[in-house]
């Protein structure tokens, strides 16, 4: 459990900002579904709620997530249900259940680049950037190969194109994280594969795709595009599953996931 002693609700950006930069230990506020699993003592916390930030919307080119958006706002998007076969959606759409989706926030959950985020592999999948008060506006993969600073992530942005996306993963109950997840997408010929909870954080399967991509979609390219995924990958063994264990089960996802973006076409 976390301590707060101090609660601070911003009503601008930089007020934000300069609140949370006053201290080591001051931190943002999202949903604090996850917040809760560890024990923290936190002397300002910074609520976002009264910034505006939760909205999805798009223009002709983009898609924006604000980052006080909740799982269950993604889930039931229309705009997210349309667009990418609703890979987004449906991802976290798994998450444990609908009370708890209704408090978990985009852009907690991508700020803290978790390894059991349902939400990162199919982002990583798309064509997607982060915009940070601070860091400003960068592709969500450098974003998440960068060390942890003190800044805000304000919204997600997904370019709109004619991607066909895809997600599996495998639970061992419906309420539990999942064990392995897997995103898929291709876009005029040129294919990515993304894996997650391995446990580690969300990862691209670089040569399985490039795989997908030269030698195109016949069931034997398919299965070896999948065997490589696993072998180039890295797994560990924690309580849900070992890591043998693991690399068999991304085998089968990555597979599934390229068939269904296949279907999609």
């Amino acid at each position: 459990m976390f301590t707060l002693l101090n609660l601070a609700q911003p009503t601008s950006l930089d007020e934000a900002y300069q609140i949370l930069s006053a201290q080591r230990n001051n931190a943002v506020l999202g949903g604090c579904a996850f917040l809760r699993l560890g024990s923290r003592r936190i002397s300002t916390a910074v609520d976002l709620s009264k910034l505006d930030l939760a909205y999805i919307r798009e223009n002709a080119e983009e898609i924006e997530i604000g980052a006080m958006a909740t799982f269950r706002d993604v889930e039931t998007s229309p705009i997210l249900q349309n667009h990418f076969n609703g890979v987004v959606a449906k991802a976290v759409s798994h998450v444990i259940g609908v009370q708890f989706r209704n408090i978990v926030t985009v852009g907690a959950s991508v700020f803290s680049k978790y390894g059991f985020s349902d939400l990162l592999p199919p982002l990583l999948a798309l064509d997607t950037d982060v915009q940070l008060c601070m860091g400003g506006r960068l592709p969500l993969a450098a974003f998440l190969k960068n060390p942890y600073k003190k800044d805000i992530l304000t919204k997600v942005i997904i370019k709109k194109n004619n991607r066909k996306a895809a997600y599996q993963q495998l639970r061992n109950s419906s309420s539990d994280f999942p064990l392995l997840n897997a995103a898929v997408s291709e876009l005029n010929g040129n294919w990515r594969i993304v894996v997650g909870a391995r446990p580690g954080r969300a990862k691209f399967a670089r040569r399985a795709a490039e795989v997908l991509t030269a030698g195109g979609l016949t069931p034997e390219n398919i299965d070896f595009a999948a065997n490589v995924a696993a072998e180039e990958l890295r797994f560990e063994t924690n309580t849900r599953a070992t890591a043998q264990y693991r690399k068999a089960v991304c085998q089968a996802l990555v597979r599934r996931a390229v068939l269904e973006v296949e279907a999609c076409k």
